[in-house]
């Protein structure tokens, strides 16, 4: 599995996805930091109120993008060849097919689980210089407090790396990119409903939950793909 995926990874050009990544990030930091300027103008905080607040929205902002650019990318590995039927060749390799589409999967939830978590820890310690400087907001950004923070970080991306295989199902159905990523839009939608205020156990069920039937779709379409038609 490990040599199909160093296969699949020498295939693909992913330069798109990281110049997509890096200016993802210029465009969040930016966003944060004029959040937090309005805010500064208020007599008091109202979002980005303590350290938590602050990186469980730039947390939700890094993991949205990324759900959709996960979408992207299945739909570039998968449904695109689905669709143009350049699948049928890959098919043809003395591999199986399930192994192929699992590696493809693989490629797709690591990448965005690894993305997600050098995103919000970048992010996190960018924001914290800045705001050390210009005072943007009453939140004590320091190494220690990022550091206590990476354990949620590291629940909240596995689960959005799995919920990112759910736009599969939804692309799969008409072979259409399209359905894919718009519904990869909606996920984004849904995992920003949440609020700081509540407790870790009351707001991780949601990504979790949504995880959970991300891993049952990608299990569903590496145990199904036999049954594809893909001529």
């Amino acid at each position: 599995m490990l040599n199909l995926m160093k296969l699949e990874l020498k295939k693909m050009k992913l330069g798109w996805y990281y110049r997509g990544a890096v200016i993802a990030n210029l465009c969040i930091l930016g966003f944060i930091c004029l959040i937090a300027s309005e805010e500064k103008k208020l007599p008091q905080p109202e979002v980005m109120t303590d350290a938590t607040s602050t990186l469980f929205l730039l947390g939700t902002f890094v993991r949205s993008v990324f759900v959709v650019f996960a979408s992207v990318l299945i739909a570039k590995l998968i449904i695109s060849e689905y669709k143009n039927k350049t699948i049928t060749v890959m098919f043809t390799y003395p591999i199986s097919r399930k192994k192929l589409i699992a590696a493809k999967l693989l490629i797709t939830g690591g990448l965005t689980f690894i993305t997600i978590m050098v995103s919000e820890i970048a992010l996190s310690f960018i924001f914290a210089q800045i705001n050390q400087y210009y005072q943007l907001t009453p939140a004590m950004l320091s190494v220690q407090t990022i550091g206590q923070e990476v354990g949620s970080m590291a629940i909240y991306a596995a689960s959005a790396a799995c919920l990112s295989f759910i736009p599969l199902y939804f692309g799969m159905r008409k072979r259409s990119v399209p359905a894919a990523i718009i519904s990869s839009v909606i996920l984004t939608i849904l995992i920003s409903q949440q609020s700081p205020e509540l407790s870790l156990a009351t707001i991780i069920y949601i990504p979790l939950s949504l995880g959970a039937i991300g891993i049952l779709i990608a299990i569903w379409s590496v145990r199904n793909i036999d049954r594809e038609d893909a001529l």
